[in-house]
Protein backbone atom coordinates (compact mmCIF):
# COMPACT_ATOMS: atom_id res chain seq x y z
CA UNK A 1 0.00 0.00 0.00
CA UNK A 2 1.32 3.45 -1.34
CA UNK A 3 1.44 6.29 0.83
CA UNK A 4 -1.44 8.01 -0.88
CA UNK A 5 -3.59 5.05 -0.35
CA UNK A 6 -2.86 4.63 3.45
CA UNK A 7 -3.54 8.45 3.97
CA UNK A 8 -7.00 8.24 2.39
CA UNK A 9 -8.12 5.11 4.34
CA UNK A 10 -6.52 7.24 7.50
CA UNK A 11 -9.02 10.01 5.99
CA UNK A 12 -12.10 7.16 6.73
CA UNK A 13 -11.15 6.68 10.20
CA UNK A 14 -13.20 8.64 13.15
CA UNK A 15 -13.67 9.55 16.75
CA UNK A 16 -17.06 10.38 17.50
CA UNK A 17 -16.71 10.41 21.36
CA UNK A 18 -16.97 14.56 20.76
CA UNK A 19 -20.03 14.33 18.49
CA UNK A 20 -22.72 16.85 19.59
CA UNK A 21 -25.41 15.26 18.44
CA UNK A 22 -28.27 18.11 17.56
CA UNK A 23 -32.18 15.80 18.04
CA UNK A 24 -30.96 13.09 20.59
CA UNK A 25 -28.48 12.37 23.34
CA UNK A 26 -25.00 11.03 22.51
CA UNK A 27 -22.27 9.99 24.78
CA UNK A 28 -19.32 7.67 24.51
CA UNK A 29 -17.94 5.74 27.57
CA UNK A 30 -15.36 2.89 27.47
CA UNK A 31 -16.00 2.55 23.83
CA UNK A 32 -19.71 2.03 24.31
CA UNK A 33 -21.70 4.82 22.21
CA UNK A 34 -25.11 5.38 24.19
CA UNK A 35 -27.87 7.17 22.08
CA UNK A 36 -30.59 8.82 24.00
CA UNK A 37 -33.96 9.46 22.43
CA UNK A 38 -34.43 12.86 24.80
CA UNK A 39 -38.09 13.80 23.61
CA UNK A 40 -40.17 12.06 27.07
CA UNK A 41 -42.87 15.01 27.36
CA UNK A 42 -44.24 13.16 23.90
CA UNK A 43 -42.95 9.93 24.36
CA UNK A 44 -39.81 10.50 22.39
CA UNK A 45 -41.14 10.63 19.21
CA UNK A 46 -39.04 10.77 15.55
CA UNK A 47 -38.75 13.76 13.35
CA UNK A 48 -37.36 14.11 9.89
CA UNK A 49 -34.52 16.03 11.63
CA UNK A 50 -34.09 12.56 14.24
CA UNK A 51 -34.34 10.67 11.68
CA UNK A 52 -31.89 11.80 9.33
CA UNK A 53 -29.49 12.51 12.34
CA UNK A 54 -29.14 9.03 13.24
CA UNK A 55 -28.98 7.55 9.63
CA UNK A 56 -26.01 10.04 9.63
CA UNK A 57 -24.60 8.53 13.16
CA UNK A 58 -24.79 4.76 11.83
CA UNK A 59 -23.32 5.61 9.03
CA UNK A 60 -20.16 7.28 10.43
CA UNK A 61 -20.16 4.66 12.54
CA UNK A 62 -18.82 2.29 10.47
CA UNK A 63 -15.50 4.71 10.56
CA UNK A 64 -15.19 5.01 14.00
CA UNK A 65 -12.39 4.00 16.34
CA UNK A 66 -13.75 4.95 19.36
CA UNK A 67 -16.84 3.17 19.53
CA UNK A 68 -17.29 -0.72 19.59
CA UNK A 69 -21.05 -1.07 20.95
CA UNK A 70 -24.14 1.07 20.85
CA UNK A 71 -26.63 1.18 23.48
CA UNK A 72 -30.54 3.03 22.41
CA UNK A 73 -32.69 3.79 24.93
CA UNK A 74 -35.48 6.61 25.31
CA UNK A 75 -36.22 8.47 27.96
CA UNK A 76 -39.04 9.24 30.43
CA UNK A 77 -40.20 5.76 30.85
CA UNK A 78 -40.54 4.80 27.04
CA UNK A 79 -38.57 4.00 24.16
CA UNK A 80 -40.27 5.39 21.39
CA UNK A 81 -43.65 6.12 20.22
CA UNK A 82 -42.53 6.34 16.00
CA UNK A 83 -43.10 8.78 13.67
CA UNK A 84 -44.25 12.12 15.85
CA UNK A 85 -48.51 12.42 14.47
CA UNK A 86 -47.59 16.70 13.97
CA UNK A 87 -44.22 16.87 12.37
CA UNK A 88 -43.82 14.01 10.40
CA UNK A 89 -48.01 12.67 9.63
CA UNK A 90 -49.49 15.99 9.35
CA UNK A 91 -47.64 16.92 6.48
CA UNK A 92 -47.14 13.48 4.60
CA UNK A 93 -50.89 13.17 4.22
CA UNK A 94 -50.47 16.58 1.68
CA UNK A 95 -47.02 15.37 -0.21
CA UNK A 96 -46.70 14.05 -3.92
CA UNK A 97 -45.87 10.46 -4.32
CA UNK A 98 -42.33 11.52 -5.65
CA UNK A 99 -41.73 13.12 -1.90
CA UNK A 100 -43.30 10.44 -0.35
CA UNK A 101 -41.03 8.19 -1.84
CA UNK A 102 -38.19 9.92 -0.44
CA UNK A 103 -39.44 10.14 3.00
CA UNK A 104 -39.97 6.23 2.87
CA UNK A 105 -36.82 5.47 1.12
CA UNK A 106 -34.76 7.82 3.82
CA UNK A 107 -36.77 6.46 7.02
CA UNK A 108 -35.56 2.65 5.37
CA UNK A 109 -32.32 4.18 5.34
CA UNK A 110 -31.87 4.26 8.93
CA UNK A 111 -32.28 0.54 9.02
CA UNK A 112 -29.98 -0.42 6.69
CA UNK A 113 -27.40 2.23 8.48
CA UNK A 114 -27.97 0.31 11.61
CA UNK A 115 -27.21 -3.30 9.83
CA UNK A 116 -24.07 -2.41 8.24
CA UNK A 117 -22.80 -0.47 11.17
CA UNK A 118 -20.00 -3.07 12.52
CA UNK A 119 -20.86 -2.31 16.18
CA UNK A 120 -23.51 -4.43 18.27
CA UNK A 121 -26.34 -2.41 19.21
CA UNK A 122 -28.43 -2.93 22.67
CA UNK A 123 -31.91 -1.65 22.29
CA UNK A 124 -33.46 -0.71 26.23
CA UNK A 125 -36.72 -1.34 25.84
CA UNK A 126 -39.27 0.34 28.62
CA UNK A 127 -43.12 1.60 28.35
CA UNK A 128 -44.11 2.55 24.49
CA UNK A 129 -42.21 1.25 21.30
CA UNK A 130 -44.06 1.99 18.49
CA UNK A 131 -44.17 2.40 14.61
CA UNK A 132 -40.91 3.53 13.93
CA UNK A 133 -39.55 3.04 17.65
CA UNK A 134 -40.45 -0.49 17.14
CA UNK A 135 -38.29 -0.85 13.90
CA UNK A 136 -35.60 0.26 15.38
CA UNK A 137 -35.52 -2.03 18.50
CA UNK A 138 -36.32 -4.73 15.50
CA UNK A 139 -33.21 -3.33 13.74
CA UNK A 140 -31.12 -3.57 16.87
CA UNK A 141 -28.77 -6.96 17.19
CA UNK A 142 -30.11 -7.83 21.00
CA UNK A 143 -33.22 -6.14 22.66
CA UNK A 144 -33.47 -6.04 26.74
CA UNK A 145 -37.32 -4.96 27.72
CA UNK A 146 -39.58 -4.76 30.50
CA UNK A 147 -42.93 -6.44 31.52
CA UNK A 148 -44.45 -3.44 31.30
CA UNK A 149 -42.95 -2.40 27.69
CA UNK A 150 -45.59 -2.58 24.86
CA UNK A 151 -44.00 -3.07 21.41
CA UNK A 152 -46.42 -2.47 18.62
CA UNK A 153 -46.08 -1.75 14.57
CA UNK A 154 -49.16 0.07 14.08
CA UNK A 155 -48.57 0.98 10.55
CA UNK A 156 -51.97 -0.81 9.59
CA UNK A 157 -54.01 1.72 12.42
CA UNK A 158 -53.05 4.23 10.01
CA UNK A 159 -53.77 2.78 7.06
CA UNK A 160 -50.79 2.12 6.37
CA UNK A 161 -49.32 -1.60 5.45
CA UNK A 162 -47.09 -3.28 7.86
CA UNK A 163 -44.12 -3.55 5.52
CA UNK A 164 -42.56 -0.38 6.54
CA UNK A 165 -38.80 -0.26 6.63
CA UNK A 166 -37.75 -4.07 6.46
CA UNK A 167 -40.75 -5.53 8.97
CA UNK A 168 -41.60 -7.98 6.43
CA UNK A 169 -38.51 -9.30 6.12
CA UNK A 170 -36.42 -8.76 9.71
CA UNK A 171 -39.41 -9.48 11.90
CA UNK A 172 -40.48 -13.00 11.02
CA UNK A 173 -36.48 -13.93 11.34
CA UNK A 174 -36.80 -12.95 15.22
CA UNK A 175 -40.21 -14.10 16.05
CA UNK A 176 -41.48 -16.20 13.25
CA UNK A 177 -43.73 -15.89 10.60
CA UNK A 178 -46.94 -16.69 12.31
CA UNK A 179 -46.10 -14.05 14.83
CA UNK A 180 -45.36 -11.27 12.75
CA UNK A 181 -47.95 -11.98 10.74
CA UNK A 182 -50.24 -11.44 14.06
CA UNK A 183 -48.29 -7.95 14.93
CA UNK A 184 -48.24 -6.49 11.36
CA UNK A 185 -51.57 -7.28 10.02
CA UNK A 186 -53.42 -5.73 13.39
CA UNK A 187 -51.17 -3.56 15.34
CA UNK A 188 -52.01 -4.60 18.16
CA UNK A 189 -49.17 -4.38 21.37
CA UNK A 190 -46.90 -7.03 22.32
CA UNK A 191 -46.85 -7.27 26.17
CA UNK A 192 -43.32 -7.69 27.70
CA UNK A 193 -44.06 -10.80 28.67
CA UNK A 194 -45.01 -11.92 24.85
CA UNK A 195 -41.97 -10.67 23.69
CA UNK A 196 -39.74 -12.24 25.80
CA UNK A 197 -41.84 -15.54 25.12
CA UNK A 198 -41.66 -14.78 21.44
CA UNK A 199 -37.62 -13.94 21.22
CA UNK A 200 -38.04 -10.55 20.43
CA UNK A 201 -36.35 -9.85 24.13
CA UNK A 202 -33.57 -11.23 25.25
CA UNK A 203 -34.44 -10.88 29.16
CA UNK A 204 -36.36 -8.67 30.53
CA UNK A 205 -35.29 -6.19 33.41
CA UNK A 206 -36.89 -4.49 36.26
CA UNK A 207 -37.44 -0.67 34.71
CA UNK A 208 -34.98 0.78 37.30
CA UNK A 209 -32.60 -1.56 36.29
CA UNK A 210 -32.61 -1.69 32.86
CA UNK A 211 -30.68 0.70 30.93
CA UNK A 212 -27.19 0.05 33.41
CA UNK A 213 -27.99 -3.66 32.83
CA UNK A 214 -27.64 -2.53 28.36
CA UNK A 215 -24.88 -1.08 29.29
CA UNK A 216 -23.63 -3.83 31.46
CA UNK A 217 -23.84 -6.43 28.23
CA UNK A 218 -22.25 -3.70 25.99
CA UNK A 219 -19.44 -3.18 28.61
CA UNK A 220 -18.46 -6.93 28.54
CA UNK A 221 -19.11 -6.69 24.58
CA UNK A 222 -16.56 -4.02 24.00
CA UNK A 223 -14.08 -5.42 25.99
CA UNK A 224 -14.19 -8.44 23.85
CA UNK A 225 -12.62 -9.17 20.34
CA UNK A 226 -14.43 -5.45 18.76
CA UNK A 227 -13.08 -6.56 15.11
CA UNK A 228 -14.04 -10.33 15.17
CA UNK A 229 -17.66 -8.64 16.82
CA UNK A 230 -17.99 -6.68 13.57
CA UNK A 231 -17.53 -9.61 11.13
CA UNK A 232 -20.10 -12.12 13.52
CA UNK A 233 -22.39 -9.15 12.60
CA UNK A 234 -21.53 -9.03 8.94
CA UNK A 235 -21.80 -12.86 8.65
CA UNK A 236 -25.18 -12.51 10.65
CA UNK A 237 -26.71 -10.53 8.49
CA UNK A 238 -25.36 -11.48 5.35
CA UNK A 239 -26.34 -15.10 5.62
CA UNK A 240 -30.05 -14.52 5.19
CA UNK A 241 -29.47 -14.67 1.75
CA UNK A 242 -27.08 -17.19 0.69
CA UNK A 243 -27.41 -20.93 0.37
CA UNK A 244 -26.08 -23.14 3.98
CA UNK A 245 -22.63 -24.59 1.38
CA UNK A 246 -22.56 -20.54 0.64
CA UNK A 247 -22.51 -19.51 4.08
CA UNK A 248 -20.13 -22.62 5.62
CA UNK A 249 -17.53 -21.18 2.86
CA UNK A 250 -18.04 -17.69 3.93
CA UNK A 251 -17.54 -18.35 7.44
CA UNK A 252 -14.51 -20.04 6.56
CA UNK A 253 -13.24 -17.09 4.48
CA UNK A 254 -14.24 -14.78 7.39
CA UNK A 255 -12.42 -17.07 10.24
CA UNK A 256 -9.20 -16.91 8.50
CA UNK A 257 -9.59 -12.79 8.67
CA UNK A 258 -10.20 -13.26 12.00
CA UNK A 259 -7.27 -15.81 12.41
CA UNK A 260 -4.99 -12.76 11.17
CA UNK A 261 -5.90 -10.76 13.75
CA UNK A 262 -3.19 -9.74 16.70
CA UNK A 263 -6.34 -10.65 18.95
CA UNK A 264 -6.49 -13.85 17.97
CA UNK A 265 -2.90 -14.09 19.23
CA UNK A 266 -3.43 -12.48 22.22
CA UNK A 267 -5.77 -15.08 23.42
CA UNK A 268 -3.64 -17.65 22.79
CA UNK A 269 -1.26 -16.43 24.75
CA UNK A 270 -3.35 -15.53 27.47
CA UNK A 271 -4.42 -18.77 27.46
CA UNK A 272 -1.26 -20.38 27.75
CA UNK A 273 -0.36 -18.01 30.49
CA UNK A 274 -3.68 -18.90 32.18
CA UNK A 275 -4.27 -15.50 31.91
CA UNK A 276 -7.45 -13.39 30.68
CA UNK A 277 -6.86 -12.23 27.46
CA UNK A 278 -6.98 -8.28 27.10
CA UNK A 279 -8.40 -7.59 23.52
CA UNK A 280 -7.38 -4.26 21.42
CA UNK A 281 -9.80 -5.00 18.61
CA UNK A 282 -6.61 -5.50 15.92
Amino acid sequence: MNENTAALFAGNRTTLSGYAAEHFGWSVTSGVGTITLNRPERKNPLTFESYAELRDLFRQLAYATDVHVIVIYGAGGNFCSGGDVHDIIAPLVDLPMPELLMFTRMTGDLVKAMRHCPQPIIAAVDGVCAGAGAIMAMASDMRLGTARSKVAFLFTRVGLAGCDMGACAILPRIIGQGRASELLFTGRSASGDDSLAWGFYNRLCEPDDLVSAAHALANELASGPTFAHGITKKMLHQEWSMSVDEAIESEAQAQAICMATNDFGRAYRAFAAKTRPVFEGD
